[in-house]
């Protein structure tokens, strides 16, 4: 009679565990990082300048291109910058007196030594916001 008493619970613990779910739901959250806005305080006065520049070594666009973005658009003096990970091209508005080509290439290569700027240009030359 032990030894059936015995079966009896193993039997029920085992229906008991069995019938338990263990699937976790998996939730997935997606955030929108283009609604993100880096905000300082811009200088109205200032005199700015745009670039553009290829930026090679990006293998991604949310872990490389996003980061790039984030890092120059913190950089004292950056009015703007965007990144186009699919055409490899960034775009950046930045305060002639704070920022220079070679601080943003350094800004680029810093994060990472894969990533390179390539053939910067100056499509507009040094203007005020006024």
């Amino acid at each position: 009679m032990k030894f059936l008493k015995n079966i009896l619970s193993v039997t029920f613990i085992l229906i008991l565990l069995s019938s338990c779910k263990t699937d976790k739901k998996v939730e997935i959250k997606t955030i929108d990082v283009s609604s993100e806005k880096i905000s300082q305080k811009l200088d109205p006065n200032a005199v700015y300048s745009k670039a553009e520049f290829s930026i090679k070594g990006m293998t991604c666009e949310m872990g490389c291109a996003k980061t790039i973005e984030k890092k120059l658009a913190k950089m004292y003096g950056m009015k703007s910058a965007t990144v186009d990970f699919k055409n490899e091209l960034a775009l950046v508005e930045f305060d002639v007196a704070k920022i220079n080509p070679l601080s943003i290439t350094k800004t680029v290569n810093d994060i990472s030594n894969i990533y390179s700027v390539e053939n910067m240009q100056i499509i507009k030359a040094a203007y005020t916001s006024n």
